[in-house]
């Protein structure tokens, strides 16, 4: 295939994905409109969220990537079923997602304590914020990326054109999505 076939390809397959990771960015920037009321009730919450929203990206990337060479080498179907090496893959993002969200809770904390004139939310609060988010976008970022991953495999789709903006998307409307629900979950239990 030439360079000119090769790019057009690229591009009709990407195109479609893009637009709706466009959508998929505003309506985060909606819900982040929504998390700015609780800012106040928690300082440091919004010192989280682009940390919080990158780390899905990194994490659930290199899951995407995993499945794409799975895929292209034939070593996983394009089906939700149980393959071992999917499974271990799947748990190694969901432990690492997890983790690092409650990371980036007490790292928070801790730069924010030992700056002056700030004053966080207890400890407690923002890891709890940040482990429930962690752990519920997890879940859907694995089985949203999966799904959409080998829809469009199926279809004919490459899905190393299909893993960068799907992650985004994911990530950017169930992050935020997921912050808003645990910083309403925090607020009620705690």
């Amino acid at each position: 295939m030439d360079v000119r076939a090769e790019a057009t390809t690229i591009y009709r397959e990407t195109l479609p994905i893009l637009v709706v990771s466009l959508g998929g960015g505003l309506f985060s920037g909606l819900v982040l409109e929504g998390l700015l009321d609780s800012v106040a009730e928690f300082p440091g919450l919004l010192v989280m969220v682009p940390v919080f929203l990158a780390t899905r990206g990194n994490v659930y990337g290199a899951l995407g990537g995993r499945i794409a060479s799975g895929l292209h080498q034939g070593l996983i179907e394009p089906r939700l079923q149980y393959d071992e090496r999917l499974v271990n893959a799947a748990v190694a993002s969901f432990v690492n997602g997890t983790g690092i969200s409650v990371v980036i809770g007490v790292i928070t904390w801790l730069v924010l304590t030992l700056l002056p004139n700030w004053e966080p939310a207890m400890l407690v609060e923002l890891v709890g914020i940040m482990f429930v988010a962690g752990v519920l976008t997890s879940l859907l970022m694995i089985v949203g990326m999966l799904v959409l991953i080998f829809a469009g495999f199926k279809y004919g789709y490459d899905p190393d054109n299909l893993v960068g903006p799907i992650v985004t998307t994911l990530g950017d409307i169930f992050g935020m999505v997921f912050l808003v629900l645990s910083v309403w979950l925090v607020g009620v239990v705690l």
